[in-house]
């Protein structure tokens, strides 16, 4: 038996170069079939031909909705926080401080995550209940009176007075 393991293949002619992986590998130009031109198309341009200055490529644009409609359904898929964390701490704090008389008080860190997950719940159904008033007033623009409204309809302790 040779020392090859069991089904290992033997290699025929020399054995391949290592490359360093820091260097890259040489570039080597495609060859490509040469067509006949047609009136409707133009020629490759060689490299040197072209201008110096090229214009940079245009951004994709949407149509008008498109990317409100990608923006939905990446937010409805995502299941993170969509405000800061530190912003709404510092806003927390210093309501926080308004009502107790200027006593600053220290706050744990999954008291303030449980009050951002409350706060985003509600605004979220908050703005959908306004948004289903504002399909109501046959509009799709959401408007403050839609969401006044929304509360006004919650009642007191759901709308938050």
């Amino acid at each position: 038996m040779s020392g090859r393991p069991h089904g290992a293949a033997r290699r025929r002619g020399p054995a391949p170069k290592r490359r360093s992986p820091l260097k890259a590998p040489p570039v080597r130009s495609p060859q490509r079939r040469r067509s006949p031109v047609s009136p409707h198309r133009r020629p490759p341009t060689s490299p040197r031909q072209r201008p110096r200055e090229q214009p940079s490529p245009r951004r994709r644009r949407f149509r008008p909705g498109t990317r409100a409609l990608m923006e939905i359904r990446k937010y409805q898929k995502s299941t993170g926080l969509l405000l800061r964390k530190l912003p709404f701490s510092r806003l927390v704090r210093e309501v926080a401080v308004r009502f107790t008389r200027g006593i600053h008080y220290n706050w744990q860190a999954s008291a303030l995550l449980a009050l951002q997950e409350a706060a985003e719940a509600f605004l979220v159904l908050l703005l959908e209940d306004a948004y289903l008033c504002t399909l109501h007033a046959k509009r799709v623009t959401l408007f403050p009176k839609d969401v006044q409204l929304a509360r006004k309809i919650r009642g007191i302790q759901e709308g938050l007075g």
